[in-house]
């Protein structure tokens, strides 16, 4: 199964894993982003994070499905 790379630039240092989710168009709702981090189903650089609060930062790697998102800094 082919997986989808999907690069979101972010303009402050950081953003939470749920909001990321939101806004990288995995997900329609906050409550559907908090029940797949706490299901085990999102990847944090490598590793499950099952944390929805986590701080994710330009250079961090997300996998959810097969989806893989790439955190930027906007210029």
């Amino acid at each position: 199964m082919a997986s989808e790379t999907i690069t979101v630039a972010i303009r402050t240092e950081f953003i939470k894993l749920d909001s990321l989710l939101k806004f990288a168009g995995l997900c329609d709702t906050g409550g559907f982003a908090k029940e797949l981090v706490q299901q085990g189903a999102v990847s944090v650089n490598g590793e499950v994070c099952t944390m929805r609060g986590k701080k994710i930062r330009p250079g961090d790697t997300i996998t959810v499905d097969r989806f893989t998102v790439l955190v930027t800094a906007e210029a």
